[in-house]
């Protein structure tokens, strides 16, 4: 399934800033940066709960802000991008 993963971390304080970096590299671990706040992850059920569980232990439910949002397939018919970015496509051919 395709998880859309966006966040806003507060970063008034050095501990904001720590968590936005911990939450962006535990992102990038299992996705791709589509915006600077937000991932787009494929990720099965068991991998999806693993980063959620991550990720709720890194941010400050009091000051930060977590989404999730499962787009369900054909996800192709779903996604509508503009501008420069190209997603990389998971579900093609890989040319090294």
């Amino acid at each position: 399934m395709l998880i859309i993963v966006c966040y806003d971390v507060n970063t008034v304080t050095r501990e904001g800033r720590r968590r936005l970096r911990r939450v962006a590299k535990a992102c990038e671990r299992v996705g791709q940066r589509v915006q600077w706040s937000v991932f787009e992850c494929r990720l099965n059920e068991m991998q999806f709960e693993a980063l959620e569980r991550r990720l709720l232990g890194i941010v400050d439910l009091k000051e930060d802000n977590l989404r999730f949002y499962q787009l369900t397939e054909p996800v192709a018919m779903r996604v509508r991008q503009h501008g420069v970015f190209r997603a990389i496509d998971f579900e093609g051919p890989l040319v090294v």
